[in-house]
Order: structure tokens, then C-alpha cells, then sequence
């Protein structure tokens, strides 16, 4: 049989307690009975208390849990998230906490319900779940704190946010390119398509959109092109099967190789606008002169690749996270961060010409 706590008491001649203090309070037992109970409990192969109940009698778990729907390998290659969780780490170690990391399945909901109810943690960071998702009511149901990281008007006020303006954030990149006389445009978006295909798509409109700041992003560029006479229907939406640089360029080609090029590409992040400059490369064209390439987000790479883009804040975010989950203030107006923004122009983008 697995050898418990009482196991290694009886052996020893002491209370269960004693035994629990050798390893949670050890300044409770001299030097000598520790030592005692220690290698009684190692020759009998009990490795511990077990953490997890451990942590439930301290009304504790020592962890938040950061959900989002994508694999967990993305965490460590998107240069935006890794900068955000960077953020979060630091917040989370100055309280004593830890981060776990729960990637949800779009297509199993059921196990990433489970998931969600499952984990021992004592508060969520949802970092990039659609608000369709059937996590979320289970999220709700624990009870615990909840930070999200989309600034939204239409939810209470009690509710923990940090974010930015997508919306208007996109209104000033557009105009950006309007006032450069753009106005055959192509938008890059991604996760879209069921399939997780690469091409066009026929969308009525932003609110087609599944994921929140994606709709918010191509609203605002579709908003200030309509105040220029550019309908909807002009602009052209290409998806990209995920938000990488590799699908950027497969997902820009469908636009470069028609015979109505744009004269501009609207990637809603950086990985994809990076993307559309290696497809714009790889058919002799030079972005800013031949085709005018935007994103989202301000990675490294995007000074590296002269690309013009929103610049967002993203360890602030993900400190300012971290510190509204665990230290929550008490005033509503105060538990709702909105961040700046700022539209970084560089070489990526300039004057509209006829194709050549």
C-alpha cells in the first residue's frame, strides 16, 4: 500500500500533526525529530503532504490560471504573448504566485470545461477566449477573481479588465493609409475559417467576426473607410489558418497575385503583416513603395522589418493584469484599465500608386 502520513507517524512513535510539521512548519520540531521523521519517511517512499489538498485546507493555491485558446506551444513563440506573460510573471512573483497555463480546445469543449474546473488555482487571466465558449460559464460558476485582457463597455463595472481602444486604435490606421490615397485594401485576419483555411472570405460585415478584438480591429478600419466612400463591400478579407508569419505570407499571396492587387494590406497583427513583407520580398515588390503593409501590436521584429504598426503596451499589460487580479481595488472605476495606444509609422507604408 502507498504510504500516507499516519504510516509514517505510527513508524516514528508521533502525532499525524507532527509528522505534517516536519514538512509545513518546521520550526514547531527540534532539529533532531525532523531529521528523524524525514528519513523515516524516505526509507518508507512517502514523498509528502499532497500539494494539491494541501493547498485547499490553506483556502490557497499558490497559482494563477491563464486561459487561452489556442496550443500551449503558442504562449512561447507569439513574441506578443511571451512579452504579456513576461508582464504577468512579474506581478504574479511579487504576491508569492505562480502561473499555469491552460490552453482550451475549440473543438472539445467538454474537456476544456473540464479543464477550467479542474484547476487549482485561486484566480484566471483569460488572455484570448471568444466570448461564445463554453469555458466561460464554467469560469463564472467557480466563483473565483477573473481579469480579462479586453477592454469592454457592455459587462459590469465590477469586472477586473486591462485592454485598449482595438476599435479605435485601427480608426487611426486607417486614416493613416486614407491619407495616403489608399483605398484598394486587403485585411488580414486569422482563425476564421472552420477548417482553419487559407483565402478570402465572403463576411456581411465586422460582426462576422468570432473573435472579440479581431472584430473590434477590422470595425474600426471598416469604419473610417466608409466615412472616405469605401463600402464593405470594397474591401477584401483574406484569412490566414493561424497568427504566424509563415501563414501571413501564404494568406497575403491570395491578394498579391489577383489581378486587382491592392495598393494596401491591413494585417490585424504584427506576425501577419511580417508575413505579407516576406510574400511582397519573394515577389520583387518592397513594402511602402509597390504595397503599402500595416499590423498590430509592436513586436521587436516590427522595427527590425520597418513596419508600420499600433504599439500597445504588452508587459504593462500583463503586469497591470496580474496586479488587478491579486490586489483588486475596491473603487469600480478602478478595476477597468484602459492602456494607450500609439500608431508607429515607418518605411511599411506610403503614398498610394497605380500598379506598375
Amino acid at each position: 500500500m502507498r504510504p500516507t502520513l499516519q504510516t509514517v507517524a505510527d513508524a516514528v512513535g508521533v502525532s499525524r500533526s507532527t509528522v505534517s510539521n516536519a514538512y509545513s512548519r518546521p520550526d514547531q520540531l527540534s532539529p533532531e525529530l525532523r531529521a528523524r521523521i524525514l528519513a523515516t519517511a524516505k526509507e518508507l517512499g512517502y514523498a509528502g503532504p499532497d500539494a494539491t489538498a494541501r493547498s485547499l485546507r490553506r483556502g490557497r493555491a499558490g497559482a494563477v490560471g491563464v486561459l487561452f485558446t489556442t496550443t500551449l506551444s503558442y504562449a512561447f513563440v507569439d513574441p506578443f504573448a511571451v512579452l504579456f506573460l513576461r508582464g504577468l510573471a512579474e506581478a504574479v512573483e511579487r504576491h508569492g504566485t505562480g502561473l499555469l497555463l491552460i490552453p482550451l480546445s475549440t473543438e472539445d469543449e467538454a474537456a476544456s470545461v473540464a479543464a477550467v474546473q479542474n484547476a487549482v488555482v485561486d484566480g484566471f487571466c483569460v488572455y484570448c477566449v471568444p466570448e461564445w465558449h463554453g469555458s466561460l460559464d464554467a469560469l463564472r460558476s467557480r466563483g473565483l477573481p477573473v481579469v480579462t485582457t479586453e477592454y469592454r463597455t457592455d459587462v459590469p463595472e465590477s469586472e477586473l479588465q486591462v485592454g485598449v481602444d482595438e476599435r479605435a486604435a485601427m480608426r487611426a490606421t486607417a486614416r493613416h493609409l486614407l491619407g495616403l490615397g489608399h483605398r484598394r485594401v486587403t485585411l488580414l485576419t486569422n482563425d476564421m475559417a472552420p477548417k482553419g483555411e487559407t483565402g478570402p472570405l465572403d463576411l456581411s460585415g465586422p460582426g462576422e467576426f468570432r473573435y472579440y478584438v479581431e472584430r473590434e480591429r477590422v470595425a474600426g478600419i471598416a469604419e473610417a473607410f466608409a466615412e472616405a466612400g469605401v463600402a464593405w463591400q470594397d474591401l477584401t478579407v483574406v484569412n490566414a489558418a493561424d497568427n504566424s508569419r509563415a501563414t501571413g505570407a501564404q494568406a497575403a499571396a491570395h491578394a498579391l497575385d489577383r489581378a486587382d492587387r491592392p495598393t494596401a494590406i491591413v494585417a490585424c497583427t504584427d506576425l501577419l503583416a511580417l508575413g505579407a513583407i516576406d510574400a511582397l520580398a519573394a515577389r520583387g515588390l518592397t513594402p511602402g513603395r509597390d504595397v503599402s503593409v500595416t499590423g498590430f501590436d509592436d513586436i521587436p521584429e516590427a522595427a527590425t522589418a520597418g513596419l508600420t504598426t499600433v504599439r500597445q503596451p504588452a508587459v504593462s499589460k500583463g503586469t497591470l493584469a496580474g496586479e488587478l487580479l491579486l490586489d483588486p481595488p475596491r473603487e469600480p472605476a478602478e478595476r477597468r484599465i484602459l492602456l494607450p495606444t500609439e500608431l508607429i509609422v515607418r518605411a511599411s507604408t506610403g503614398p498610394a500608386t497605380a500598379r506598375r
